[in-house]
C-alpha cells in the first residue's frame, strides 16, 4: 500500500512540476509574443497586430541595442537583446545544404561531430529538372536540415543569370532564362520557409562574374535590368514572399549594389513592397551613409572579402556599428532610419526564432536522400546518344573502363561558401560498382588536378604520364569506356572567388579523350560540372551526359540513368556555345567581359543565352531547353484557345503529347513567344511557359500552358514602365529552344 501511495504521490508531483514549467514557459513566451499559437499562419506566421507589437518592442530598446541588431557579432550571427529575451539570429551558407559549423571569429571549421548533413544537387541541376514540384521538395528538405541545425536564415537560393560560361559561380544559380529561374525559385523559397527558416535570395543584383566582383562597376540598360536580371528576384519577393535578400559585391552605375538607392530603396522596398531584411554579402558594405540610407538592414563580414582574414574584434567598427551610432547620436541621421531596420529584423524573428509554431526539423533521414536522388536523376541531361550507347545493360557481363578523376573526386568539398560537410557522398564509381554487379569495372584516374583550396591553385603531385598510361591500358582491354571528367570545385574552376580561365576542359582532358578514342571508339563521356565546356571530341564519342554536381546521391543517380533504371528527362537551363566567342557576352570583347577591371558594359543587352543564338542565328552546340530521352515523344494537336486577345486575357495553349517509344519517360513542353515586327529590338522568342509531363509507353496526355497576355510586355525605357505592344505575335511550341514542333500566330488588340 505504501508503495502504491508513494507511486501516486510521485506522479502527482511530476504533473505539478510539469504544469508549473509549462505555465512559466508560457509566461516567458508571452513577454515577447503575447499571441496564441492559433493566430499563426504556418507559411507566413505573423499575427494581425504584429506591427503594433514590434513598435512596442522598439520603444523598449536603447539606441545602442538597436544599432547592435544591425550588424554581426560573429561570422554567422547577429546579437539579440538578452535583457528582453530577444534572441540572436543564426545563419548558415547554402543553398545546396547547411554548411559545417564555422568558428566564431575566423574562417576555420569548428570541427563539430554533429554537423554532417545531406548534400543536395547544385541549383543548375534543379533548374534542369524543369519541375517546380521538385523545387518545393528541395526547399522543404533543406529547410528541415537548417531548422534541425538551429539556423534562422539559410543563405540561398541564388538566382543570378548565367551570362558567361566562365563565371565560377554559375553552378549555384538557375540558368540563363529569367522565366525559368522565376518559376523554380518560388517553390524553393516557400519550401524552406515553411520550416520557420528564412530563405535569403542572392546576390541582388548583376553579380554575374567572380573576377573583380568586389568592385567591378556594371553598366547595363534599364531594359536588360528589368527584363533579364531582376525578374527572378521580383518573383522571389512578390510570389515567394522571401523573408530576406542578400546584396551583391559589384557596383551598378557607380554605386555598390548592397546599399543602392535605385535597386534597394526604390525597386526592392518601394516598388515590390519587400518587408524583409536586406543582408550584406560578407564584405560587400562600403559606406556608412549609404548603408544607413540606401536600404541595407544587416551588415555581415565587413573586412573579410568573403573568405579571407578579418580584423580582430572588428564588429564594433562595422559601417552599421559605431560609425552609424555616432551619426544617430549627432542627429545627422534620423532615428527612424534605424527603427525601420530593427522593425524588419524583428519581423523576421517573429517568422523564425520567435515563432512558437515552427517545427524542430530533421536531418540525414532516408526521405532527404530520396529527394536528393530524385532531383539528381531528373536533372541529368542526355546530350548525345549515338547508336543507343546509353543505357548500358547491367545484366551483361562486360568489362567497363571508368576513366577520369571525377569518378572518385568528392564534389561537396570546395567551391567556396557552398562547400558542404556531407555525411554521405556516393561517388560515380561507387554507384556504378553497386549497380553493375555483373560487369568487371576497371578504374583509372587518367589525370589529377590537385586538392581544392579557396583563392589558390594547388597542383597535383601525381605522375600525370603514369596516370594517362594506366587509363589507356584500361581502355584497351575494355568493352566500354566511360570517361567521367569535366570541371571541379577548385579555384578557377566551378568555385567562388574567381572565374574560369579557359572554355576547354582543364588538366589535359581533351587530349586524353582523343587518345582513348584512338584505342577504343566505344566511349561515352559523363561530364561533371556546373558550366558549359568546349567539346572538340563530340563527333567521335558515342554518348555524352551532363550530370552537374549531384550531392550525396551523385553516384547512385548517375548509375540510375546509365543503367536505364531511370529515364533521363533533364533539359539544359543554359546554352552551350560551340566556341566562347559565340556567347553573347564574349562576342563584344573584353569591355563586355570581364571589363577593364573598373567598368564593364553588358553590350549584348537583352540578348542573353538562347535569345542571342536565336536572334543572331548563331548555332549553339547544345541549346537551352535541350535534352534527350531513352524513349520518343510526339507533340500534336497544338492550338490556342483563341486567335485574338486583349491585355487582360489569358492565352491558353494546348497540345497532346504521346510517348511513342518503348519505355516510360517524361517530356518538357516549352512555349516561347515572339513579337512580329516589334517597334523595339526584341529577341526572336522568349520562354513564357513550360510543363513537364510523365508518360508510360504508349500513353497520350493533354497539356495546357496558360500565359497572361500582359506578360508579353517589354520594358519601355521611354516611359520607365512595361508596355504591351499590340499586333501579331508568334507562339512557338516544342521541346527545346531549337526544336519547335509548331509555330502559331495570335494577335493582341
Amino acid at each position: 500500500m505504501r508503495t502504491q501511495y508513494l507511486f501516486k504521490l510521485s506522479i502527482k508531483l511530476c504533473l505539478s512540476f510539469l504544469m508549473i514549467f509549462l505555465f512559466n514557459t508560457n509566461i516567458q513566451a508571452q513577454k515577447i509574443s503575447e499571441f496564441p499559437t492559433s493566430n499563426y499562419d504556418f507559411s507566413n506566421p505573423l499575427p494581425q497586430n504584429i506591427d503594433t507589437k514590434i513598435d512596442s518592442i522598439i520603444s523598449l530598446l536603447t539606441l545602442e541595442e538597436k544599432v547592435a541588431m544591425c550588424h554581426a557579432q560573429s561570422k554567422f550571427s547577429t546579437p539579440g537583446v538578452a535583457r528582453l529575451g530577444i534572441p540572436e539570429i543564426w545563419m548558415s551558407d547554402g543553398p545546396h545544404g547547411v554548411r559545417g559549423e564555422i568558428n566564431w571569429d575566423n574562417w576555420g571549421y569548428a570541427d563539430w561531430t554533429n554537423d554532417y548533413i545531406t548534400a543536395f544537387p547544385a541549383l543548375t541541376c534543379l533548374a534542369a529538372t524543369f519541375n517546380p514540384k521538385l523545387s518545393n521538395d528541395y526547399g522543404v528538405n533543406v529547410g528541415e536540415e537548417a531548422r534541425y541545425r538551429k539556423k534562422d536564415i539559410l543563405l540561398g537560393p541564388g538566382v543570378n543569370i548565367y551570362r558567361t560560361p566562365l563565371n565560377g559561380r554559375n553552378f549555384e544559380y538557375m540558368g540563363e532564362d529569367p522565366f525559368l529561374a522565376s518559376k523554380m525559385v518560388v517553390p524553393y523559397i516557400k519550401g524552406v520557409q515553411q520550416n520557420g527558416v528564412a530563405a535569403c535570395v542572392k546576390h541582388y543584383v548583376l553579380n554575374n562574374q567572380e573576377l573583380w566582383r568586389g568592385h567591378i562597376n556594371v553598366e547595363v540598360s534599364d531594359r536588360a535590368l528589368y527584363e533579364i536580371y531582376l525578374p527572378a528576384f521580383k518573383a522571389a519577393v512578390e510570389e515567394g514572399e522571401a523573408w530576406s535578400i542578400m546584396g551583391a559585391y559589384n557596383q551598378f552605375r557607380g554605386q555598390h549594389t548592397t546599399h543602392h538607392q535605385l535597386l534597394t530603396n526604390k525597386i526592392l522596398k518601394e516598388d515590390w513592397a519587400f518587408d524583409g531584411v536586406v543582408i550584406s554579402d560578407w564584405g560587400s558594405t562600403h559606406n556608412t551613409n549609404e548603408a544607413a540610407l540606401f536600404g541595407l538592414d544587416m551588415e555581415m563580414g565587413t573586412g573579410t572579402d568573403g573568405l579571407t582574414s578579418s580584423t580582430e574584434s572588428a564588429y564594433d567598427y562595422y559601417y552599421l556599428a559605431n560609425p552609424f551610432l555616432k551619426l544617430l547620436k549627432d542627429k545627422e541621421i534620423d532615428e527612424e532610419v534605424v527603427n525601420d531596420k530593427v522593425r524588419r529584423i524583428l519581423k523576421l524573428m517573429f517568422r523564425t526564432n520567435m515563432n512558437p509554431t515552427r517545427n524542430f526539423g530533421r536531418m540525414n533521414n532516408v526521405e532527404h536522400l530520396e529527394v536528393a536522388r530524385n532531383i539528381a536523376t531528373e536533372g541529368i541531361v542526355l546530350l548525345k546518344n549515338e547508336n543507343q550507347f546509353f543505357p548500358i545493360n547491367p545484366s551483361k557481363k562486360l568489362t567497363i573502363a571508368v576513366i577520369g578523376e571525377n569518378a572518385t573526386r568528392p564534389m561537396t568539398i570546395g567551391g567556396g561558401s557552398s562547400e558542404l560537410k556531407a555525411k554521405l557522398e556516393v561517388s560515380p564509381l561507387q554507384g556504378l560498382q553497386s549497380r553493375f554487379k555483373n560487369a568487371t569495372i576497371i578504374h583509372a584516374m587518367g589525370y589529377s588536378s590537385g586538392p581544392s583550396a579557396y583563392g589558390r591553385v594547388i597542383p597535383s603531385n601525381l605522375d600525370q604520364n603514369k596516370l594517362k598510361q594506366e587509363a589507356l591500358e584500361a581502355a584497351a582491354k575494355s568493352d566500354i569506356v566511360l570517361f567521367i571528367g569535366g570541371l571541379n570545385k577548385s579555384y578557377l574552376q566551378d568555385c567562388e572567388g574567381g572565374d574560369r580561365t579557359q572554355f576547354e576542359l582543364p588538366f589535359g582532358q581533351d587530349g586524353l579523350i582523343d587518345e582513348i578514342l584512338a584505342i577504343n571508339k566505344n566511349t561515352g563521356v559523363v561530364l561533371v560540372s556546373g558550366n558549359a565546356v568546349a567539346m572538340p571530341w563530340l563527333s567521335k564519342v558515342q554518348g555524352v551526359m551532363q550530370t552537374w554536381y549531384l550531392g550525396s546521391e551523385a553516384g547512385n543517380a548517375i548509375a540510375d540513368i546509365i543503367s536505364g533504371d531511370a529515364n533521363p528527362s533533364g533539359k539544359l537551363p543554359f546554352s552551350f556555345p560551340v566556341k566562347l566567342k559565340d556567347n553573347a557576352a564574349h562576342s563584344f570583347g573584353e569591355l563586355s567581359y570581364p571589363g577593364d577591371s573598373i567598368n564593364q558594359y553588358y553590350k549584348e543587352d537583352i540578348l542573353v543565352g538562347y535569345r542571342w543564338h536565336d536572334t543572331k542565328k548563331i548555332e549553339s552546340l547544345f541549346s537551352f531547353g535541350y535534352g534527350l530521352s531513352y524513349t520518343s515523344f510526339e507533340i500534336s494537336d497544338i492550338k490556342t484557345d483563341k486567335k485574338t486577345y486583349t491585355a487582360d486575357n489569358q492565352i491558353k495553349i494546348s497540345c497532346k503529347v504521346t510517348n511513342t517509344g518503348n519505355s516510360d519517360g517524361a517530356e518538357v513542353i516549352q512555349v516561347y513567344i515572339g513579337k512580329h515586327k516589334s517597334k523595339v529590338k526584341r529577341a526572336l522568342k522568349e520562354l513564357k511557359g513550360f510543363q513537364k509531363v510523365k508518360l508510360i509507353k504508349g500513353e497520350t496526355n493533354e497539356v495546357e500552358v496558360v500565359i497572361n497576355a500582359k506578360d508579353l510586355s517589354f520594358y519601355d525605357e521611354t516611359v520607365s514602365d512595361w508596355n504591351l505592344e499590340k499586333g501579331t505575335y508568334y507562339v512557338y511550341v516544342g521541346n527545346a529552344s531549337n526544336s519547335i514542333s509548331e509555330k502559331l500566330k495570335i494577335k493582341i488588340e
